[in-house]
C-alpha cells in the first residue's frame, strides 16, 4: 500500500511539474483574449514554427472583422511589416514568413484597431520538424527520470531502500538528457550540444548539471551520509526542470548570418 502511495504522489508531482513547464515555457502558444463590439474572443497565438511559413489563424472572429498582422525579423533594428488577414474556410489567416533554422520573428496583431497582446510582441523561432521517432522517446525518458527522481526522493525520506531506483534514474536520464536530448537538438536546429563547454544553452546546460549530481550521488551510495547527496540531487533536478523549456536557446544571427546561442 505504501508503495502504491509512493508511486502516486511521485506521479502528480512529476504531471504538476510538466503541465507547468509547457504552459510557462518560451515556445507554447500565446493565449489572448480579443475584445470585439461587446463579445471576447480566445485566441491561440504560435510561438513556435518549422521550415515553412507559419499561418496564424484567429478562428472564430465575425467576418466582419478587420485585422493585421505586424512581423519583423528579431533581433534586428528592421521596421514592422504589414499585412491583412484574409477570410478562409470561415477564418481570418495571415502568414508569419518562413525564418532560417533558429531565426525568430518579433509580431503582433491588431484587431478592430487594438493591439494583441497588448504588453509586448511575441516571439517566434523556426526550427526543422522533430520526427515522432525521436521526440517522443526522448520526451518518455525525461519524464521517466522525472518520476523515478521523486520516488527515489519519497524513499530517502521515509528512510527505505533507494539504491536500485537511484540507479534507474541515472540511467533514464542519461538516455533521456544524452543520447535522444543530443538527437532532437541536431534534428531540430543543426548542433547536437550547445551547453557547456560548446556554448551556453539553458536546457543542456541544466540537463549536465543534473546528471553530474546524480553520479556523485550514484559514487558515494556506500557513505553514510548519501541521503543528503540524492535529496539534493533530486532536489536540483525538480527546481532546475521547472525553468521553462527551450529559455535561451539557438538563435540565429542575422547580421553574421549563422545559428548562435542567446545570450
Amino acid at each position: 500500500m505504501k508503495k502504491f502511495l509512493y508511486w502516486l504522489v511521485a506521479i502528480v508531482i512529476t504531471l504538476v511539474l510538466s503541465v507547468y513547464q509547457r504552459m510557462t515555457g518560451p515556445t507554447n502558444p500565446k493565449r489572448v483574449t480579443i475584445e470585439l463590439n461587446g463579445e471576447s474572443y480566445r485566441m491561440k497565438l504560435p510561438r513556435s514554427g518549422v521550415q515553412q511559413d507559419e499561418v496564424v489563424v484567429l478562428k472564430g472572429l465575425p467576418r466582419e472583422a478587420e485585422a493585421q498582422l505586424h512581423y519583423r525579423r528579431y533581433p534586428t533594428p528592421d521596421d514592422y511589416t504589414t499585412v491583412d488577414f484574409a477570410w478562409d474556410e470561415d477564418a481570418w489567416k495571415a502568414a508569419l514568413p518562413v525564418q532560417p533554422i533558429g531565426g525568430k520573428l518579433q509580431y503582433y496583431i491588431t484587431v478592430g484597431g487594438k493591439d494583441y497582446p497588448a504588453d509586448e510582441p511575441l516571439l517566434i523561432r523556426f526550427r526543422n520538424d522533430v520526427p515522432a521517432s525521436i521526440l517522443i522517446p526522448h520526451i518518455l525518458f525525461m519524464f521517466g527520470a522525472m518520476l523515478f527522481a521523486v520516488y527515489t526522493f519519497l524513499l530517502v525520506v521515509t528512510r527505505k531502500e533507494y539504491a536500485k531506483w537511484l540507479k534507474i534514474t541515472v540511467a533514464t536520464l542519461l538516455v533521456g538528457g544524452f543520447v535522444f536530448g543530443p538527437l532532437v537538438q541536431h534534428v531540430a536546429f543543426g548542433p547536437w550540444w550547445t551547453g557547456f563547454p560548446v556554448d551556453t544553452d539553458l536546457t543542456d546546460n541544466k540537463t549536465l548539471l543534473s546528471f553530474l549530481l546524480f553520479l556523485v550521488a550514484l559514487a558515494t551510495l556506500r557513505w553514510k551520509y548519501n541521503r543528503w547527496m540524492v535529496a539534493i540531487a533530486v532536489l536540483f533536478m525538480v527546481v532546475a526542470f521547472s525553468i521553462p523549456h527551450s529559455s535561451y536557446g539557438s538563435e540565429y544571427d542575422y547580421e553574421n548570418q549563422q545559428l548562435s546561442t542567446q545570450k
